[in-house]
């Protein structure tokens, strides 16, 4: 995880076409929050992934998908703790990340 501020592009296969901006690092230890704005490019996806804490999205432009449906912009999406998904963009997207824990690829 990068400390200071700045935009980079995933270099994970798995995370092909997203890049974030970091707003709020984990300075409160590697089990802390964190926030960013993320953009993803079209075709954009996540591995399926397990929220041991609150996840935040708000979607600014464009969908984000989910198993549990097409979010468009003005969209908040609230992932409670133990919850799993795997987002995707296949028309692309920014959104608002707010996470209150480190995720958990499963």
């Amino acid at each position: 995880m990068l400390s200071d501020p700045g935009t980079y592009e995933y270099v994970e296969p798995a995370r092909f076409g997203r890049e974030r901006s970091l707003l709020i690092g984990r300075h409160s230890g590697p089990d802390g929050p964190a926030a960013a704005v993320m953009h993803c490019l079209p075709g954009a996806k996540a591995p399926s992934h397990l929220h041991p804490g609150f996840e935040l999205i708000y979607v600014l432009s464009g969908e984000l998908e989910t198993d549990g449906g097409v979010y468009a912009a003005g969209s908040l999406l609230v992932m409670p703790p133990n919850s799993v998904h795997a987002p995707r963009s296949p028309k692309g997207c920014v959104g608002l990340v707010v996470w209150e824990r480190p995720v958990q690829v499963v």
